[in-house]
């Protein structure tokens, strides 16, 4: 069981820190995990990734240089710091996990079995 939190309302150029809790099993060499946003009547978007074992990093062309993707001791919380927020970047994230093998994290929903619920990230002045 996934379970995003750190959501909030922010103005433009701000930050905030996401996180992911991973309540459910113990990730291990074979799980990649994501982060995806979905803002209204828009469809829902990988915007960064780790692949197994870490040795992949993906991140999207509108968030790089800005959000970074981390898991500290390679324990069971995901963290995504966002950093120089823009109005676009409102939205609601998601993070997700699956099995997989030794490539570069998956970019598409359907390669992702578990799903937290979501976080509500509004960037507003």
């Amino acid at each position: 069981q996934l379970q995003a939190s750190g959501g909030g309302l922010v103005q433009p150029g701000g930050s905030l820190r996401l996180s992911c809790a991973n309540s459910g099993f113990s990730w291990g060499s074979y799980y990649q995990i994501g982060w995806f946003r979905q803002a209204p009547g828009k469809e829902r978007e990988v915007i960064s990734c780790i692949s197994s074992g870490e040795r992949y990093t993906y991140y999207t062309d509108s968030v790089k240089g800005r959000f970074t993707m981390s898991r500290p001791n390679a324990r069971n919380t995901v963290y995504l710091q966002l950093t120089s927020l823009k109005i676009e970047d409102t939205a609601v994230y998601y993070c997700a996990t699956g099995a997989t093998g030794d490539g570069p994290c998956g970019h598409v929903k359907s390669e992702y079995e578990y799903w937290g619920q979501g976080t509500q990230v509004t960037v507003s002045s």
